[in-house]
């Protein structure tokens, strides 16, 4: 029986999990939190040690261009974690971060200690292994204790090397999947959602203007463009747009579902939005750039024909992809025009449809599993 209070330290890396840290922490109003995370985790009460946009770097060249930073940045995390003697380390995602966090704890002395004292590390966000660097699922059973992953096609490739693994859905789907689109107006929005990274919204950006700028000469003039922004690239966004021949409308973060709710097409940048766009059933396009070093590198090893989940998931080709060079506005424009096509939107739409079985599972959302597991770990 426990006479102290529930001390947890969450590192969370990106907006995806600073979302998912907020409604964790939600769940657990008995539980003190410290740590690193964004502008949700600190709405649910968080103090972040550092701004989370340190962390928001991908890519080969990236990474190494930011290491001074994410070097310090790691040692301060990991003194703050002996510092603060906590229950239980949870980290979201951003695994390179979370593993040398972890390595620098568990080599310290005092690190030592803690972990003899019950100290656990638990982490939300299974790799894709089944894609990708398969040897990573043993990587994340010798850093681990526990780890959340939202699939359970995804267990056996991390227990078989002994990491105790639990599918708990993907926490998203709670509240899209079969979420009722909004009706129509005259005016038909072509959403651009750039990424949420810095490095991806200076390489789409200039991308979505090129097709902006196209859409606009081709005749395209009932249309009308916007952007979701997150804290980390807001200004960024709004000062590089600013200069569009069609202006297009920037929407808060907590305010994009109701955007997606709206919107015609979308025209994305890989990663969470393109699932968030498929549980809500938006007809969408999937671009995405890195750096030429970076996606020679991907290319050598990855072990998939798409890199969006819906896709992945279903096994076809749902959402349209233009990768590396192909991220073109003639190639999304391409794609664009299928679109308009009455009997194309409906098959899609219709696809998109056939995966909502896919995000969720049963026995309550993620947020709330993750927490009663937590509670059920620390004891």
């Amino acid at each position: 029986m426990r006479n102290k209070r529930l001390k947890i330290f969450v590192i969370a890396g990106e907006v995806s999990g600073d979302v998912l840290g907020a409604r964790i922490m939600n769940e657990m109003p008995d539980a003190e939190f410290v740590g690193v995370g964004g502008e949700n985790m600190t709405a649910a009460g968080l103090r972040p040690l550092f701004p989370m946009s340190d962390l928001a770097v991908m890519g080969v060249i990236e990474v190494l261009a930011h290491a001074r930073t994410l070097t310090r940045r790691i040692r301060e995390t990991a003194a703050a974690i002996i510092d603060a003697r906590p229950d239980m380390v949870l980290t979201i995602d951003a695994p390179g971060f979370a593993k040398n966090v972890i390595k620098t704890v568990k080599k310290s002395p005092a690190g030592q200690k803690l972990i003899a004292d019950g100290l656990r590390f638990h982490h939300v966000v299974a790799p894709q292994v089944w894609a990708w660097r398969p040897g990573r699922a043993k990587k994340y059973a010798r850093t681990f204790d526990r780890l959340y992953a939202f699939f359970d096609f995804e267990i056996p490739y991390f227990t078989k090397y002994g990491l105790d693994t639990v599918a708990v859905g993907h926490p998203i789907a709670d509240g899209l999947v079969g979420r009722a689109r909004a009706a129509g107006g005259a005016e038909k929005i072509i959403t651009f959602v750039p990424g949420s990274r810095m490095s991806e919204v200076k390489r789409l950006l200039p991308v979505f203007r090129d097709v902006a700028d196209m859409m606009h000469r081709c005749g395209y003039r009932d249309y009308k463009f916007a952007i979701p922004t997150v804290e980390t690239t807001a200004q960024y966004v709004a000062e590089n747009t600013a200069d569009w021949a069609v202006r297009p409308e920037l929407v808060p973060s907590d305010a994009r579902y109701d955007l997606y709710s709206r919107t015609y097409v979308a025209i994305v940048a890989s990663g969470t939005v393109s699932a968030e766009l498929a549980m809500l059933h938006v007809p969408a396009i999937v671009v995405y750039k890195m750096n030429p070093i970076t996606t020679w590198l991907v290319r050598q090893v990855i072990n998939v024909k798409w890199v969006s989940l819906v896709n992945i998931l279903l096994n076809r080709c749902v959402y349209p992809e233009f990768l590396g060079g192909a991220a073109r506005a003639e190639c999304i424009m391409d794609a664009f025009g299928q679109l308009t096509i009455p009997s194309v939107r409906e098959k899609m739409i219709a696809n998109l449809a056939t995966a909502d079985t896919l995000w969720r599972r049963a026995g309550g959302a993620p947020a709330a599993l993750i927490a009663d597991d937590i509670r059920r770990a620390v004891k």
